[in-house]
């Protein structure tokens, strides 16, 4: 049993003490996840890697309907989520009337160069993501952790207890369909 696994049980036991402990083991490479992600995000993003682990941190731990996480992969799996639900929570919220969501901000330099809506996008995708889970969960997940935790095609395989090349070939059967999916909502 890895020391992740065995804090978890300790935390999910009602040792409280031991989410400190939990967080200095994790806290790197969950790190790591959410600067993956967030690196995707447009300039001037107010959400910060950091502000997203904590957060993604605090529903996983320091919620009082925690689930039970089996091990390490599955902690990260659900880390993963949460971390999704963050950002599609921070893109709704930014898309508020009353937030100005129906203005978009605009970056001045030499030269004024336009880029997508990447809030926009991230809906999208949300939206179509539970569609894909019922026509295959595997892959909606595999979806999640590549493009919500920003994890690489062999990290995703090893958290789901796949080979790459099926992660591959996974990969690109969900990218497809999303596609397709995203088109046919417009």
């Amino acid at each position: 049993m890895s020391d992740v696994t065995r804090i978890l049980d300790a935390v999910q036991s009602g040792d409280v003490a031991k989410a400190n402990e939990l967080l200095s083991l994790v806290y790197e490479e969950l790190r790591r996840l959410a600067a993956a992600r967030m690196s995707a995000e447009p300039v001037g993003q107010t959400l910060s890697a950091t502000a997203l682990v904590h957060e993604a941190f605090l529903r996983l731990v320091g919620s009082e309907s925690q689930s039970t996480w089996q091990n390490r992969s599955h902690f990260f799996a659900a880390a993963a989520q949460a971390m999704r639900r963050i950002l599609i929570e921070n893109a709704r919220r930014k898309k508020r009337l009353k937030r100005g969501g129906n203005l978009q901000r605009v970056e001045f330099d030499e030269v004024l160069i336009a880029t997508e809506n990447l809030d926009d996008e991230m809906l999208a995708v949300h939206e179509s993501l539970d569609r894909l889970t019922t026509v295959s969960s595997a892959k909606a997940k595999l979806v999640e952790l590549r493009y919500f935790a920003g994890l690489s095609a062999a990290d995703a395989a090893s958290m789901l207890g796949i080979s790459k090349a099926t992660a591959d070939r996974d990969w690109a059967f969900a990218r497809a369909w999303l596609k397709r999916d995203i088109e046919s909502q417009r």
